[in-house]
């Protein structure tokens, strides 16, 4: 059962940069939150935004084949901050009384880039992520990746003044741009005193590619798992899927030299297929039986083994294939799937999303998996459930989920510029024998595709 703070978007092209949502799930009658109950809520929205129209973006850079413009501003509920030039009175301000709690209901509707976030002289008490509480984790900054989504408390301890909330990158990759400026918002005390003049201070935040700031965060994280929250991690499991995330470059397809690597085209892939979206929806396709749309050949285990976080790779094995691959799961078998990052092209961290499906981050670690000895540190008791994982920049995380939501979901990076380069793959579930485990055929009144 989901309780907290999710979102939703638009999955067209590049149209979530201004489609999206938070969506609140409050608990049902009768219960309560497993945390103070906080005076006020807010929602805070960590987007990006692009001077120019974004959709002109998405095209010219896979018409080129090479990196999309970085985006011009990081904002906090859709506004950049007093940073940037000409947006001071453009700022989100947050006024606060003393000794009142405010929930933070934080969505991360970026589209390119995991964040750090802050807010200077305050902690923030993370107690929910991505529409499931967490023990509670007191931290001075957090960690939140595209198409996550976070409950944090702000308890307002200071007496009076201005602070600064703060959101900037943290990005890995060598050689691939990113957009290194910071955004902010202004907590502001209800009171005798009001200084204006007065610069608001900024908080700490860690260094951009500060990469064990970010994964200490995420590795913290813990479900209740108590008797009202309870949680059941799959402990025998029917499917394992070891699945390579890369980046690719494939030969340009026109006469011209695209942008890539050596006037190569950028692409990427998992277990090195580059999925390609057919022209007919794909639970289109598997509700009414119409064949040639997809394959059911996505494989369980890396077609290509190598060092895979090895720092010089030959050049041929940025070369994926190009392919409608899909899986098929027994409905309610017991899955895990292990994400290992490579250092292809170029290393990155890589937020995976699942459609669908919540799940349990299980593991992570750095450099290749090791599957005789990575399984005996995972955490089988109380992992977060989450619905996006980070998987670290040459790195691999382990996640596990019970298959018993029939039906076409969809796996993929949430970082769009890697979805668009096809680093994505479907998920069939087949139907269960009872009406509860099937497929809810469409109504009647659904427009067609």
């Amino acid at each position: 059962m989901e309780e907290g703070t999710l979102w939703w978007h638009a999955h067209s092209d590049w149209s979530r940069a201004t489609v999206h949502g938070a969506i609140i799930i409050y608990p049902k009658d009768g219960s309560y939150y497993p945390f103070p109950n906080p005076d006020v809520e807010v929602p805070i929205i960590l987007g990006e935004w692009w001077k120019v129209d974004v959709m002109k973006v998405y095209t010219e850079f896979l018409e080129t084949g090479g990196t999309p413009n970085v985006s011009d501003a990081i904002t906090i509920n859709g506004k950049p901050g007093d940073l940037y030039p000409c947006s001071k009175s453009e700022t989100f301000r947050l006024t606060v009384k003393q000794d009142k709690t405010y929930l933070l209901r934080l969505v991360s509707a970026a589209m390119n880039t995991i964040l750090f976030f802050s807010i200077a002289k305050h902690d923030l008490t993370v107690v929910g992520m991505d529409g499931s509480y967490t023990k509670p984790l007191t931290r001075d900054y957090i960690a939140i990746s595209p198409g996550q989504t976070m409950d944090c408390l702000l308890h307002a301890r200071q007496t009076d003044g201005q602070y600064y909330m703060a959101a900037r990158a943290y990005s890995t990759g060598v050689n691939i741009p990113f957009i290194n400026t910071t955004s902010t918002a202004i907590i502001h005390y209800t009171g005798k005193h009001y200084y204006p003049t007065i610069t608001p201070s900024l908080p700490y935040l860690p260094y951009y590619n500060d990469t064990n700031a970010a994964f200490d965060f995420f590795r913290s994280l813990r479900s209740l798992a108590d008797k009202h929250h309870p949680i059941n991690v799959p402990l025998k499991i029917k499917t394992r899927i070891i699945s390579t995330i890369s980046i690719n470059a494939l030969p340009c397809p026109t006469h011209h030299s695209c942008e890539g690597p050596n006037g190569t085209k950028l692409a990427a892939s998992m277990n090195n297929q580059s999925f390609v979206t057919p022209d007919i929806d794909i639970l289109e396709a598997y509700y009414y039986h119409i064949n040639g749309v997809y394959k059911r050949r996505f494989p369980n285990f890396p077609p290509l083994i190598f060092n895979f976080t090895g720092e010089y790779l030959p050049l041929v094995l940025e070369i994926a294939k190009k392919g409608t691959q899909v899986k098929v799961l027994k409905y309610d078998s017991t899955v895990e799937i292990i994400f290992q990052g490579t250092n292809l092209v170029s290393g990155v961290d890589h937020p995976i999303h699942i459609h669908g499906y919540s799940f349990y981050a299980v593991g992570y670690g750095f450099g290749n998996f090791d599957i005789g000895k990575d399984p005996l540190k995972y955490n089988l008791i109380d992992p977060p459930m989450l619905n996006t994982v980070s998987v670290p920049i040459n790195g691999w995380a382990t996640i596990r989920f019970r298959a018993d939501n029939p039906g076409v979901w969809f796996m993929h990076c949430h970082f769009e510029r890697h979805l668009s380069w096809g680093m994505e793959t479907v998920f069939i579930v087949k139907d269960g024998k009872g009406p509860e485990a099937k497929m809810v055929p469409p109504p009647p009144d659904m427009p067609p595709c």
